[in-house]
């Protein structure tokens, strides 16, 4: 189950249930009146954050669902897997826009440029991978962990060298954080 929380008393607005497994991930949308989630049950759900709805249940993966994430404008979420690979899905009809293939271990992380252009994706496989999301081409895979990366960020637009390059940083279990520019 997934519960929304109201943030200043702590107490319990919604509680989500629907998913049959254990929750890896919550997204809101950057509108926030939808939320995703993705679970061990290979699935996605996005549900109405107003009165706790099901709006669509995403379904394609062959492994549990890791990670999520909305791209900023809302129209796209990305979802990484256990079975190594990202898929990019329509929010407004829920139609596969992208398989996205390469990594060699599950996909802990997921996260969108500021402009929307680009995903990364990091994974069990020592790897960053950053990806066109236009047309799901490899752009580059960064490398340099020495352990899973569980983590991917993209600084906000306007921070780092310039706007139109955002500073991404990776977290692994090999206890460092490197950032890439």
């Amino acid at each position: 189950m997934v519960k929304v929380w109201h943030r200043e008393t702590g107490q319990t607005l919604r509680t989500l249930e629907g998913h049959k497994g254990l929750v890896w991930s919550v997204a809101f949308s950057p509108h926030g009146q939808t939320l995703a989630s993705g679970s061990d049950d290979y699935t996605v759900r996005l549900w109405q954050v107003s009165d706790g709805a099901i709006l669509r249940t995403l379904e394609g993966h062959k492994s549990r669902v890791l990670s999520v994430v909305f791209s900023p404008d809302g129209q796209t979420l990305a979802f990484g897997s256990g079975d190594g690979i990202v898929r990019l899905w329509a929010v407004a009809d829920g139609a596969l826009l992208r398989t996205l293939e390469g990594h060699m271990g599950r996909v802990w992380s997921v996260a969108f440029s500021p402009d929307g252009q680009t995903l990364a994706s990091g994974s069990d496989d020592y790897t960053v991978r950053l990806w066109r999301v236009s047309d799901g081409a490899l752009l580059r895979t960064l490398k340099g962990h020495k352990g899973r990366v569980l983590s991917v960020a993209f600084s906000p637009e306007g921070y780092g060298r310039s706007a139109a390059a955002p500073l991404l940083a990776s977290g692994s279990d090999d206890y460092t954080v490197r950032l890439w520019g």
